[in-house]
């Protein structure tokens, strides 16, 4: 599968409309306290994979903002979200960038569908500045509930995830890029319904609070095996 029109309007980015309070408009928006909160007014920032450009657009208020992703025509329909962003088709394993030039780089659910993620997180290495922050996310194989749903997990229903790895794989790829983990936690259970019989909306209520309340709070607590995503912030040494 490629990652065209059909993609994005099939998987993560499905309301390509983006109506506001999507789960998807909610994720962004926690991406976005985090940034802001690890990284400095006016410095330069990339989100490698922007898809849409919703997160980088949200951006542009606080930092010098730069998106890359291997479609054209998502990079395209981004530049309407945000026009005051440097915007390139590219690829993750091979950043069209010098050393040592972001103060803060987002990678939300790209390394799971790249060949060589362990390249492109060395990439992004190389294109952070000392004392820069690294933002990435992906899949959690070690979700407490993925049991639960089996070969249902939504991981594993996205045919492009060719590079799904347990987290001690991806934090050891981290430093080896040169990178200090400064925070390893999780996005909650999103992924209902884990239970038979129980309505959805309840399972929602019950799985997914702690969850709801992290992205809405931007406070930061839950922990690595409580969610359907590994979330790591790393400081560049």
């Amino acid at each position: 599968m490629s990652f065209d029109e059909t993609y994005f309007s099939t998987h993560t980015y499905a309301d390509i409309n983006f109506r506001k309070y999507t789960m998807y408009w909610w994720s962004n928006r926690f991406y976005a306290m985090l940034a802001r909160r690890a990284g400095k007014r006016g410095g330069r920032l990339l989100e490698i994979g922007c898809g849409l450009g919703h997160l980088v657009g949200q951006l542009e208020d606080t930092f010098k903002t730069f998106g890359m992703d291997v479609n054209h025509w998502a990079v395209d329909q981004s530049r309407a979200v945000a026009p005051r962003s440097g915007l390139q088709t590219a690829s993750a394993q091979d950043l069209p960038f010098a050393h040592s030039v972001f103060n803060v780089v987002i990678i939300k659910h790209i390394v799971e569908h790249l060949p060589d993620p362990a390249k492109a997180i060395r990439e992004i290495g190389r294109v952070t500045e000392k004392d820069g922050t690294l933002i990435l996310s992906t899949p959690n194989l070690e979700s407490r509930l993925k049991p639960w749903k089996g070969e249902r997990w939504i991981g594993y229903q996205d045919p492009t995830h060719i590079s799904m790895k347990p987290p001690r794989e991806w934090l050891s790829m981290i430093r080896a890029a040169g990178f200090e983990l400064q925070r390893v936690f999780s996005d909650g259970f999103w992924d209902v319904p884990y239970i038979r019989f129980v309505p959805r909306f309840l399972q929602k209520l019950l799985f997914g609070s702690l969850g709801g309340l992290q992205a809405v709070s931007g406070w930061v607590f839950l922990p690595m095996t409580w969610g359907e995503s590994i979330m790591v912030i790393a400081r560049k040494s």
